[in-house]
């Protein structure tokens, strides 16, 4: 039997004062915990909220006030940890501020943020955060013309819109370099992922070769996968490479997730690590530091510029770069 199902009617604001025997003006003025009014009162007017099922209408609210409360954030990804650390770290400061984060997903595809950031302008937000530097020039002349404030996170290599968080990622590739060669590794490969859709991966692969010669080594080989980064591309891509080259000494990885993916193609071909491989990669992910031999690699402070960036926009702070540094962590595995 087919149950037609009949939407009901949208409760509103005069609904709710009406049941609460205040005034709309008393009931805005609770819904957003500004201005006066009495402790009865406001339960009053909670109890008619809870009882009609009202939800206040943000959108509404935003568009008739003086201020956006709406934060958009445009990432590339959600399939590993990364941008899920900055998203929280600027909720943490967003929620104690009244401030909503909305979020979309480019998939590392520039013309892709161009239409999300469009969209998302189109909401009036206060602030729109974007990764890194790297835009269409649609998206920056939109950023421009929007009047909103814009912060570009997770890298530091380039001219900030408006205000930027992160680090050096051109930094983070030299200093893993000068690791491995200060570890005595000369004969290095590189496995990675797409570095013409990801730029902050293509900026810290530029780094590590610019270290490596600068210490008169060059780079042996390499293996760049298509498509996203991934625990199985680095297992692959391990794999490819030493069948290529199969007296390396030393393995950069474009992060992580693709180390760990070398790790354990290490671990299935009784590679020994770091004796016979030594595998560096890039985040500083918890599972890397959970694995039998933790991983070397460069720790970067996700949830922090999450936080920072958030603050910026709260304080309506200044056009700014800030820069939050990366730490290595020596690992066991180089």
């Amino acid at each position: 039997m087919t149950v037609e199902f009949k939407h009901q009617g949208t409760v509103t604001l005069a609904e709710v004062a009406e049941a609460a025997g205040v005034g709309e003006s008393t009931v805005s003025r609770v819904l957003r915990n500004h201005g006066s009014f009495s402790d009865k009162t406001r339960d009053r007017v909670m109890a008619a909220v809870e009882r009609l099922g009202y939800v206040p209408n943000r959108i509404a609210g935003t568009l008739a006030s003086t201020g956006s409360r709406l934060v958009a954030f445009v990432v590339p990804s959600l399939s590993n940890i990364v941008f899920p650390d900055v998203l929280r770290g600027a909720s943490t400061i967003l929620e104690e501020n009244r401030y909503q984060a909305v979020f979309s997903v480019s998939d590392y595809d520039p013309e892709k943020e161009e239409s999300l950031t469009a969209a998302m302008l189109a909401w009036r937000p206060a602030a729109v955060m974007v990764a890194g530097y790297e835009h269409t020039d649609g998206t920056v002349k939109r950023l421009r013309a929007s009047g909103c404030r814009i912060v570009e996170l997770l890298d530091l290599d380039g001219d900030a819109l408006d205000m930027a968080v992160g680090f050096s990622n051109r930094a983070a590739g030299r200093e893993s370099a000068a690791f491995l060669l200060k570890r005595g590794y000369r004969h290095i490969g590189y496995v990675g992922h797409d570095l013409n859709r990801d730029t902050r991966a293509g900026k810290r692969f530029s780094g590590f070769c610019e270290a490596l010669a600068a210490g008169d080594a060059t780079l042996a080989d390499r293996e760049i996968l298509a498509g996203a980064s991934s625990v199985e591309n680095g297992r692959l891509g391990l794999e490819r490479l030493l069948a290529r080259t199969a007296d390396l000494d030393a393995v950069y990885f474009s992060n992580d997730d693709m180390a760990l993916g070398g790790y354990f193609h290490c671990l299935a071909r009784g590679i020994s690590i770091p004796s016979q491989l030594a595998i560096f990669g890039y985040n500083g992910l918890d599972i890397g530091r959970a694995t039998p031999q933790p991983l070397s690699t460069i720790r970067t402070p996700r949830v922090e510029t999450g936080k920072v960036a958030a603050q910026l926009v709260v304080n309506n702070a200044p056009s700014q770069v800030v820069d939050l540094g990366f730490e290595l962590i020596e690992g066991a595995t180089a």
